[in-house]
């Protein structure tokens, strides 16, 4: 049981400054129910046990639970709270009287919890030297860490800035050659467009002086070609009245031929039927 007690428990140590008093060490250990504190002014030393019965009687008195009563005292007795009023004084037979205040629902309140004196006041005081020198070199230990830590991402950051610096040159100096490639192949690609468009019009001016060359051919041909048919016409005309004039003696001809041979074969026929009749 008191293995887990000490499993659980929390210690806390603090110089507590009091107006016109040498300073005092507050060492406090706190359990979920009860805690034990222990002042020193480095010649003699106070204690107080706050049992589960005390602080569940105190808890009830402010209508808190216990934990929260035993959390708000230690926030208290941890660090030296600004605005709180902290009071060590006499309550009789060599007993002292630990006060402080703070404030709840705008009304301001007192807590105080009586020591009595140690019998081993040089073993309470070594004890808290003996935390507190602990407590030293675990801080110590933890600003060694912590320093370390801190040059450690100093070195990093450091690495990381000069990285990031090296990078950005390199992609200045990327992107400046790829611009420069860029603008070398944009500039030959624009004289080149440049030089299909000149050659396009210079084709389309030669094709319009062509097409205007060719109307103008057509149309000459076209006016020759009209005189030629008319001068042929003409000449048709010409032969047609010339054959004209022919043909009534051509046709006579050919009428007299025509009967020629039809009274000539008209004779054998006649000639033929003769024949063949004497020989019946």
């Amino acid at each position: 049981m008191e293995s887990s007690s000490t499993a659980t428990a929390r210690h806390t140590c603090l110089k507590l400054e009091i107006p016109s008093t040498d300073p005092l060490f507050v060492k406090g250990t706190w359990f979920d129910t009860h805690f034990h504190l222990s002042v020193t002014d480095g010649l003699r030393a106070w204690l107080c046990n706050a049992t589960e019965e005390e602080v569940q009687e105190r808890a009830a008195q402010w209508d808190q639970p216990v934990a929260e009563y035993i959390e708000l005292a230690e926030r208290y007795l941890e660090f030296q709270q600004p605005g709180s009023v902290y009071q060590f004084v006499d309550a009789g037979d060599d007993h002292k009287r630990l006060s402080w205040t703070f404030e709840r629902e705008g009304t301001k309140l007192e807590w105080r919890w009586k020591f009595q004196p140690s019998n081993d006041s040089r073993k309470i005081t070594a004890g808290i030297l003996d935390f507190l020198m602990d407590a030293n070199i675990n801080l110590s230990e933890e600003v060694v860490r912590k320093t370390q830590s801190f040059e450690k991402l100093k070195l990093e950051a450091e690495k990381c800035l000069e990285q990031s610096e090296r990078f950005t040159n390199e992609k200045m100096e990327f992107e400046s050659e790829i611009y420069a490639k860029f603008l070398g192949v944009l500039n030959s690609k624009k004289a080149k467009l440049r030089e299909l468009r000149d050659q396009l019009s210079k084709q389309e001016i030669a094709g319009k002086a062509s097409v205007d060359e060719e109307e103008s051919t057509d149309k000459t041909e076209s006016y020759h070609s009209g005189s030629n048919a008319e001068e042929s016409e003409e000449e048709a005309d010409k032969k047609i009245t010339s054959s004209s004039k022919d043909i009534p003696a051509g046709r006579g001809r050919g009428r007299k031929r025509a009967t020629h041979w039809r009274s000539h074969s008209y004779a054998k026929g006649e000639k033929k039927k003769k024949t063949w009749s004497n020989k019946l």
